[in-house]
């Protein structure tokens, strides 16, 4: 599911651990060292990307080789996920727009057949903070969902209506690439993109954010620019997310927050999902150029492709990543907590949380799949964090955020 050349480059840096990770039984894959802590701790990904073809005979939701599906979700103790509706960035047209829209409602009708008709004894739909709860406490797993591109409701305002109506919760307002809501932080050349055209969030973005908070839709910066995250975190009347986020004081790449944006977001109540995805863990483009240039000389647009190449080709690719990542060695658990560690510092313990953004290029090493969820409870009980902190993180402090969007919502004062 690689969208950019950056994100189909972290794809496949993530292949050959997806196929080490193959090698091991269930029973040693994602076994944390502190199972009982892991287990009383309710967790919740906050960004799950997935295909179109998902929740069909092709892609069975159960048992299906992506990096999440529910028996991984069960074996590695990863209870609620956001699933999402993830619509690139195309042209600003009509037929865009209305193209835009036709593949969102694919994906919202993948996620609910997964919950209402595939396996309903093992997954609900949760619609409010309330349910993931009651989901989870039910022996479930528990589904939410987000939308991520704004690029979906186009110009028509009523469809964040209809998107609300379908479950979604949480809405990125904009990625790669700039669109009729908000700038980008990476804007997209070939669409004709200048670095900055409506200087931060539109007039039009303006409104979109205010019927958000009138429904009780979570607002997103991630993928925003600098100036746009600035601008929602004051514009909303409600705490604003970035669902999948790292530190840019730790790694230089522009989808990252900085430190004024990551103080504004906590000054407004809100939270930073910090995103398990090596580019943005540990930037280094010469790294990510020469695995675009490798992905595109073998025709490898994900994990599962490398699996598909002869065996003659297999061997030559995964000899030339691994070249690649002995000298630039890929992300860790340990520096995805680095990330989690420099932003409790800064903005506390209440405005962090973890986001794998598993299926769009997400994946470090340690924790490659749902079923290595445990190892992120364990670095983080390694490194002194109490378990009423780790449950923070994990989900405390998003279902929180949850919760004061409704209350927002429903005419009540944030916080």
């Amino acid at each position: 599911m690689s969208r950019t050349p950056m994100r189909a480059a972290a794809a496949v840096l993530v292949a050959s651990v997806v196929l080490a990770a193959c090698e091991r039984t269930p029973e040693s894959t994602g076994r944390s060292r502190t199972p009982a802590l892991h287990a009383s701790i309710l967790t919740l990904d906050s960004h799950v990307d997935i295909p179109f073809e998902f929740a069909t005979p092709r892609i069975d939701p159960l048992n299906a080789p992506l990096q999440v599906n529910l028996e991984t979700m069960r074996l590695g103790g990863l209870d609620a996920a956001f699933f999402i509706v993830y619509v690139g960035q195309g042209p600003r047209t009509d037929e865009g727009h209305a193209a835009a829209h036709e593949r969102a409602l694919t994906k919202f009708a993948a996620i609910r057949r997964m919950t209402d008709e595939l396996y309903p004894e093992r997954i609900g739909l949760a619609y409010s903070a309330d349910d993931v709860e009651r989901l989870v406490g039910e022996g479930k797993l528990a589904a939410a969902i987000g939308i991520e591109n704004g690029y979906v409701i186009g110009t028509d305002l009523s469809l964040l209506d209809r998107y609300y109506e379908l479950g979604a919760r949480y809405m990125t307002l904009v990625h790669n690439g700039h669109n009729e809501i908000a700038d980008s932080a990476q804007p997209i050349a070939d669409l004709g993109d200048s670095p900055s055209e409506h200087g931060g969030v539109s007039a039009f973005g303006e409104q979109v954010i205010a019927r958000m908070n009138a429904l009780g839709i979570m607002v997103d910066v991630s993928h925003a620019s600098k100036e746009s995250a600035l601008d929602a975190i004051r514009l909303s009347r409600a705490p604003v997310i970035a669902s999948h986020s790292a530190v840019r004081a730790l790694a230089d790449h522009p989808r990252n927050l900085d430190d004024e944006t990551l103080v504004a977001l906590r000054d407004r109540g809100g939270v930073v999902q910090i995103v398990a995805f090596d580019a943005y863990l540990k930037h280094a483009p010469e790294a990510a150029a020469q695995q675009a240039a490798l992905r595109e000389r073998f025709g490898v647009a994900s994990p599962q492709d490398v699996g598909a190449l002869r065996d003659d080709e297999r061997y030559e690719f995964l000899r030339a990543l691994q070249a690649i990542q002995q000298r630039w060695p890929p992300s860790t658990v340990a520096d995805l907590v680095d990330h989690i560690d420099y932003a409790v510092r800064l903005i506390g313990i209440d405005h962090v949380g973890i986001s794998s953004d598993f299926g769009g290029g997400g994946g470090v090493l340690g924790w490659t799949n749902a079923a290595e969820t445990g190892a992120v409870t364990d670095e983080l009980e390694a490194r002194g964090y109490t378990p009423e902190e780790i449950a923070k993180l994990w989900s405390g402090n998003l279902l929180r955020v949850w919760r004061d969007v409704e209350r927002v919502a429903a005419g009540g004062p944030s916080g």
